[in-house]
């Protein structure tokens, strides 16, 4: 009896020395640190992560994809992954802001839909890996505002009784997207009749803006702050769960798609830590999490069973099929420099 009680001590005495060099070697492990976007990555999905790899994450936030090239052309350091959108991938790209990493060779881009294995911005997945896609229209609460929600009149030429309670993003090139798409006019568009009518089109827009910020909408609609609002699909969906009134408007004019994308900066000082992170995001069953926290659709085959109906069957999750989707291309310099113009003027 003694012997046993002694062996069944060796044994535990063991598992305890095995337990704290596992629990070392999860501490030696490192650290990730991301850049994404305001309220935009799951804890669970993050909680998940550190678990399975004894990686701890920090995580840096910002409010629009133009804060984010200043910030890293800037010479920023210190960030392992970033999450772009898909027109500011080639952006970065050119700046040499981002580092190749071969995200088409690595084990789980077999579970990316093929529809979303080439995509236009990084056509040979050499940059990027999907993070999670969307639409943007605009969000109205229809106890307040009960007129017509077939079309993006109501958000570019709004009625008086909306004088002062319509809220835009703080981003120029999402607004700007989105007005082009109103105005049947081309995206990263240059043509100087075309920058002229736009510019008329928000002049004209401002005395009923409250806000042009992308932070806080989800709040500021639930408070009755805005009545109308810019909005992402998913934000919208976020917004409807905690205030029923409010609808996301499919409007007859199209929309604007996006896709946000994980890279990972030149300067990251951890690279083999985001490419695991990359790697886990591959996964349906991770980034589900990631669906389930946003609301937004994923590139990533499989994804959605791992989604409640809530999400998965909502109508923002779910455009109707014959809706026109404008992904915005990566615009050229000519027409960045119009649209700063448009927008500098536009906030004085």
């Amino acid at each position: 009896m003694t012997k046993w009680k002694e062996g069944l001590s060796g044994i535990a005495l063991a598992a305890a020395m095995l337990g704290a060099i596992t629990t070392t070697a999860l501490a030696d492990a490192g650290e990730l640190h991301i850049y994404n976007w305001t309220d935009y990555t799951s804890d669970e999905m993050i909680k998940k992560f550190e678990a399975e790899t004894g990686i701890k994450v920090t995580i840096d936030t910002y409010d629009s994809n133009e804060t984010a090239l200043a910030k890293l052309s800037s010479g920023a350091a210190g960030y392992d992954v970033m999450i772009i959108s898909n027109d500011f991938v080639p952006i970065f790209v050119k700046q040499k802001l981002f580092q190749e990493v071969d995200a088409g060779a690595m084990p789980n881009f077999k579970n990316v839909d093929p529809k979303w294995q080439h995509r236009p911005w990084d056509p040979d997945a050499k940059y990027t890996v999907p993070w999670v896609w969307g639409t943007t229209s605009y969000s109205v609460d229809t106890a307040v505002y009960k007129g017509p929600t077939d079309s993006l009149k109501p958000l570019f030429d709004p009625p008086a009784e909306l004088k002062g309670k319509v809220g835009m993003f703080g981003s120029p090139t999402e607004v700007m997207s989105l007005a082009l798409v109103y105005l049947g006019k081309d995206q990263c568009n240059s043509n100087p009749a075309d920058l002229k009518e736009l510019d008329a089109l928000l002049e004209t827009q401002k005395p009923f803006v409250k806000v042009y910020n992308s932070d806080g909408i989800v709040e500021r609609q639930v408070a009755g702050e805005t009545v109308m609002h810019e909005q992402w699909s998913g934000k919208a969906l976020a917004t409807r769960q905690q205030k029923p009134t409010v609808k996301y408007v499919y409007p007859k004019e199209g929309v604007v798609g996006w896709m946000d994308n994980v890279a990972v900066p030149t300067t990251a000082p951890n690279v083999d830590n985001a490419r695991k992170f990359l790697n886990f995001l591959m996964d349906p069953e991770n980034i589900a999490l990631q669906q389930k926290y946003t609301g937004y659709q994923s590139a990533i085959a499989g994804s959605n069973k791992y989604l409640a109906a809530d999400i998965g069957g909502s109508p923002e999750f779910n455009p109707p099929a014959d809706l026109k989707i404008s992904f915005a291309p990566s615009c050229d310099e000519k027409a960045i420099r119009a649209y700063d113009r448009i927008w500098t003027n536009l906030r004085q």
